[in-house]
């Protein structure tokens, strides 16, 4: 299990969270689920959260603390591009940076699979998501109209480069 520590407010001293970032399993699909439909409309199905944590050009990331699984992200890689499929974290876990630690933790999945770019869709309405993967360097490049269902909404297309001289997302300290 890999922990994660978060620098304090107002100084360079490292303090320990109250949770760990983890690689995702299959036995984890059904805490999955009962996040995903507490935070989305058109949730995923248990049986599609267990495929992508089979997968082998996929992976999962969850946050776990000592009441259980709290935040996932799911991320996919093929020929060095990446798509961060999905993202949330449990509505009265949030505003706590369990969502950044887990988009770092996956940007540095992605590049140690020889990403060079990912890609991402999220709601036009979704305001706290888009500044979380702003602060993160991702850039609209694109808009899908329709994208979402229940309710019906566009997407933006977000992208990051992952290039070599980049060095942000090697911030987040996985411990292996």
């Amino acid at each position: 299990m890999a922990a994660l520590r978060k620098p304090r407010r107002g100084g360079s001293s490292l303090t320990d969270v109250p949770y760990q970032i983890r690689s995702g399993v299959p036995a984890d699909s059904p805490a999955l689920v009962a996040i995903e439909r507490r935070c989305f409309g058109d949730p995923w199905s248990e049986a599609s959260f267990r495929d992508a944590l089979r997968a082998s050009w996929s992976f999962g990331l969850v946050a776990e603390s000592a009441d259980g699984v709290i935040g996932y992200l799911i991320a996919r890689e093929a020929a060095g591009t990446g798509e961060i499929l999905n993202l949330a974290v449990d509505p009265p876990c949030r505003r706590q940076g369990i969502a950044q630690a887990l988009l770092e933790a996956g940007l540095v999945a992605l590049r140690r699979r020889g990403t060079e770019e990912v890609y991402l869709e999220v709601r036009v309405s979704n305001d706290a998501a888009q500044s979380l993967y702003r602060q993160a360097d991702f850039m609209a490049v694109g808009r899908r109209r329709g994208y979402y269902r229940n309710p019906v909404e566009d997407a933006l297309v977000l992208r990051r480069s992952l290039g070599r001289s980049e060095n942000a997302t090697d911030r987040v300290n996985l411990l292996d």
